[in-house]
């Protein structure tokens, strides 16, 4: 299974320079020289260098010389294998795979649905928990609301307030 760990937003510069939207907690180690990103298509790319510039993260890829190079390559998914992926150290955070295809129940028991994706969004993460017969609910990942996470068992127990799956 492979991790999502950025997609290449817009070209900047001329010189074949692209912006990374990150997705890791990681983003030295993931986009480090030499880093390889198989792409769907089958190309694959190899970081030469990064920088930050205004909270934005900018890599240069070898072979990507001028803004048109650099444009074809926007919207572009960048994975790694999961088993690349270190153990994390806090046994309160979890890799978004992890967490996708869990089973999510209510404290008594009663069957939600199923975690679908881990939403990254500016307020914090969000489950998209799909549900049979209605539209997929978003459950804050927070402790007050997700106050247990079983990988073992493959499920997580929910203890929503009122109305946040109505």
């Amino acid at each position: 299974m492979n991790v999502v760990v950025g997609r290449v937003g817009r070209p900047h510069g001329l010189t074949g320079e692209v912006t990374v939207l990150v997705r890791t907690d990681s983003p030295e180690q993931r986009f480090a020289p030499g880093t390889e990103y198989r792409l769907a298509d089958g190309r694959l790319l190899t970081v030469r260098a990064t920088r930050w510039h205004r909270g934005a993260l900018l890599v240069r890829l070898d072979g990507v010389t001028d803004r048109d190079a650099a444009e074809s390559l926007r919207g572009a998914v960048l994975t790694v294998p999961a088993d690349d992926l270190p153990p994390l150290d806090d046994p309160d955070e979890f890799h978004d795979h992890e967490l996708v295809g869990l089973h999510a129940v209510l404290a008594d028991g009663q069957p939600v649905g199923t975690v679908r994706e881990v939403v990254h969004g500016p307020a914090g993460e969000l489950l998209s928990v799909a549900r049979e017969g209605r539209p997929d609910a978003l459950v804050p990942f927070v402790r007050d609301i997700v106050p247990t996470v079983n990988l073992t068992e493959g499920k997580l127990v929910l203890t929503p307030p009122e109305g946040l799956l109505d």
